[in-house]
């Protein structure tokens, strides 16, 4: 599966808000965002006021880094989203935290949402007791995500819950940290993905 590999600040910076791409060190000063860099490139230091269609692109492209989701995958949660009852823009959201490497973030097993895929993608996770090492997993209510038990003693889990201890983990999910085990206890709401995100934007996007 193809994904970004350039700089993330750059990405943070051209949104203009913290995206979170990059664990501890967004909190710190030294954050882009924090020192008020402005967005990249020549035009940067100018924001222009945004069409209706820059809005909703940009609410789309703020979503999709936030996640770590490609244009065409992206595409394919909304149709699922889409054909699925209820609101739509809701089951787009919902889809994109029932990743597994969302929910591997969720739990504290990784600092970043790049660095919980790379943990999946390291065959460190298990669901239920058997190895899935697809970062684009959807969870399932009841599910148990575990790390591996040759995996535990690793210096690399000891080093990332000194950063994420402090973390809340959401309350669709139940943690045993002290174990590395959580459970998908319910589906995630909407008020549980706490970025500023206009949904309803994207929608309206992809509906054209």
């Amino acid at each position: 599966m193809a994904r970004y590999i350039g700089p993330v600040c750059r990405l943070c910076r051209r949104e203009g808000e913290k995206l979170f791409l990059k664990g501890e060190k967004c909190a710190k000063q030294s954050c882009p965002i924090s020192k008020g860099r402005p967005a990249p490139g020549q035009h940067g230091t100018s924001r222009k006021k945004l069409s209706e269609y820059g809005q909703q692109t940009r609410e789309k492209q703020k979503t999709k880094r936030i996640y770590g989701v490609l244009e065409k995958q992206f595409r394919g949660y909304f149709e699922i989203a889409r054909r699925t009852p209820g609101v739509t823009g809701e089951n787009l959201l919902r889809l994109l935290e029932m990743r597994l490497d969302n929910a591997v973030y969720r739990l504290g097993y990784g600092r970043s949402r790049t660095e919980a895929r790379q943990v999946v993608r390291h065959n460190l996770i298990t669901v239920n007791g058997k190895k899935v090492n697809i970062p684009s997993y959807q969870v399932k209510v009841g599910d148990v995500i575990q790390v591996r038990d040759k995996s535990k003693t690793l210096q690399r889990f000891k080093d990332v819950l000194d950063v994420t201890s402090s973390r809340a983990v959401p309350d669709w999910l139940t943690n045993d940290a002290e174990n590395l085990r959580g459970t998908i206890a319910s589906k995630p709401n909407r008020e549980h993905v706490t970025y500023d995100l206009r949904e309803t934007l994207i929608v309206e996007l992809y509906s054209k």
